[in-house]
């Protein structure tokens, strides 16, 4: 969280209750709340006049604003700040929801694209905002299999298999036609001193290996090099039109701004950096104060997989009138049995 969060106890009980209010009616109606909302709708056992000194001090205290003069209030990047750190009761999602989306996953389980286009459709449903998820990958590729597979004359299929599951074929030219024979020779050399490894552990084989199969294994090595330093590769994407319909995404530029973030892997990629601890959900308020790309939005991100093996990123991006709780809840829900799925696919 930023630093300029409002320590908790600045706020009374009663405040604190009034800002929960506030946001709740205004994530609900889009409309600013005034005393009278809160008279009407909740039985604070005050009068409204002590409401309205309450909503005076916590726009005093900048949690909350009003658009002008005799509006009601509506809660500042601050306020949705305090609210999610402080106040925020994440609820559960029901029972009979979570049943419902453990048996959508259940039918796609061993199809990875297939489950990926599962869990942005589930978050997009249950958040009703704009969901994105990243396939899962290794951080840094491994070595599993390979093998040499003579084609026509000179010309050599390398099949590269890699721990995470990912298969990488390249054709290769040799100056002299080499018999199967030979191929397979040289493959079992390379899958028995490079199983397991990563690329900084394959230039140290070079030594152990035969001319021939130390020019493939600078082939391999360039290979998994090379996937090693893109990015998070595919983003899978739900629920653009359901929140271009919310009001704040109303005019163009706002609209270019959310769909920049949902088509460009760069702006997700740079917060997984910079947020990177696993088993946590993330909350990104108008960009706290660091991302200029986010500025009119909010993005709910967690990591999924297993530990710093095979990991991916999904999450829900929506206005700054997020119901946050229940995005939070569903995010974590789904990053849950994500991770099973992996867990399940690549092992421990």
């Amino acid at each position: 969280m930023p630093d300029e969060l409002i320590p908790l106890d600045a706020l009374s009980e009663r405040q604190r209750r009034v800002l929960s209010i506030v946001i709740q009616e205004y994530v609900d109606s889009a409309q600013p709340v005034g005393s009278a909302v809160i008279v009407a709708h909740h039985d604070l056992g005050v009068s409204p006049a002590t409401i309205r000194n309450d909503l005076a001090a916590l726009e005093r205290l900048g949690l909350l604003t009003h658009p002008h003069i005799s509006a009601g209030r509506v809660p500042t990047e601050l306020g949705f700040r305090f609210y999610v750190h402080h106040l925020l009761a994440e609820p559960a999602l029901a029972a009979t929801e979570q049943n419902a989306i453990r048996h959508e996953f259940g039918r796609v389980r061993q199809d990875i694209d297939q489950w990926l286009r599962v869990g942005t459709a589930v978050l997009a449903r249950t958040s009703h905002g704009a969901a994105l998820a990243t396939a899962p990958r290794a951080t840094r590729s491994r070595f599993k299999h390979m093998e040499l597979v003579h084609i026509h004359t000179t010309k050599v299929l390398l099949v590269l298999v890699l721990q995470d599951g990912a298969v990488k074929q390249q054709v290769l030219d040799l100056d002299d036609d080499v018999e199967q024979g030979e191929l397979s020779r040289i493959s079992n050399e390379l899958n028995a001193h490079l199983v397991g490894s990563d690329a900084a552990s394959i230039r140290l084989t070079y030594a152990k290996l035969s001319p021939f199969a130390c020019q493939v294994a600078a082939l391999v090595l360039d290979t998994m090099q090379r996937l090693d330093d893109q990015g998070s590769g595919q983003l899978y994407r739900d629920g653009l039109t359901e929140v271009l319909s919310a009001p704040e995404f109303a005019e163009g530029q706002t609209v270019r701004k959310i769909v920049q973030v949902l088509e460009h892997p760069s702006i997700i990629e740079q917060l997984v950096g910079d947020y990177p601890a696993r088993n946590a959900v993330h909350v990104v308020i108008a960009g706290d104060g660091r991302y200029e790309a986010l500025r009119d939005m909010s993005i709910v991100l967690a990591h999924y997989g297993i530990g710093d093996q095979v990991t991916g990123v999904l999450g829900v991006v929506g206005p700054v009138r997020m119901g946050y709780g229940r995005t939070i809840g569903a995010v974590r829900f789904v990053s849950n049995i994500m991770s099973e799925m992996v867990e399940d696919i690549y092992g421990s």
